[in-house]
């Protein structure tokens, strides 16, 4: 008798129950399963090297390779409105977590499922951080802090001039002033430094989020409630 291929089969990678996987939401036992079929390899690659010193060269040049590749995903192309509507994951239980919670991807191709995933599941704690990380930027350039201040008053000034004299009335002169009220904007940010300050707090802030999202390994997103 022959019996038809099990999509289910843990026993070798499988393209199609990793797909049914991956659309059941199971992708903890997706990531589980990507990183025990890469140990083999990588144990057998380690037997077949002459020396250790070049088996410790070969595992090293793999490891920045995937490091350097995080930096060309783009974790926000399966970001929605949703992912930023729903509650905040516990900082402590669900984000940090534990230290068994984390362990270095096998490869890009786990590296990115953890990615995409993961920054769905924390996009409102990651835009805490950023917040933070802006926060403890500006009070670090003062000069920056000014310049924000002064931005925004700008505008709340001009909303309120537009809303007292009617300027939507006049299209063409409200337009001038628009522009005029872009332009000294622009300086104050310029002269001021403000775009440095939002660089640098972009920068460390996604460095963090996509090696946090790389590092930490996927568990359900919701556990299982025991009947009683």
């Amino acid at each position: 008798m022959v019996f038809s291929s099990n999509p289910l089969s843990l026993s070798v990678p499988d393209p199609t129950f990793d797909t049914w996987l991956r659309d059941s939401g199971y992708l903890e036992i997706l990531d589980h399963h990507s990183s025990s079929s890469a140990a083999p390899a990588a144990t057998s690659s380690t037997t077949t090297t002459t020396t250790t010193v070049t088996g410790l060269f070969i595992s090293f040049f793999s490891n920045v390779l995937t490091l350097l590749s995080l930096f060309t995903l783009n974790p926000f192309s399966k970001l929605t409105t949703d992912d930023f509507s729903g509650p905040t994951p516990s900082w402590t239980r669900s984000f940090f977590a534990d230290y068994g919670s984390y362990s270095f991807p096998s490869g890009f191709d786990q590296a990115r499922l953890r990615a995409n995933e993961n920054v769905k599941r924390y996009a409102r704690n990651y835009v805490s951080l950023f917040i933070i990380f802006l926060v403890c930027t500006l009070y670090q350039m003062p000069l920056a802090l000014i310049g924000l201040i002064s931005s925004l008053a700008l505008w709340e000034t001009f909303k309120f001039c537009s809303d007292k004299w009617g300027w939507d009335r006049y299209p063409v002169i409200r337009q001038v002033l628009v522009r005029t009220a872009q332009c000294v904007a622009a300086v104050i940010l310029v002269c001021l430094n403000v775009q440095m300050a939002l660089f640098c707090a972009l920068g460390v802030s996604y460095t963090v989020m996509i090696m946090h999202a790389a590092f930490r390994k996927l568990t359900p997103a919701k556990q299982p409630t025991r009947g009683r």
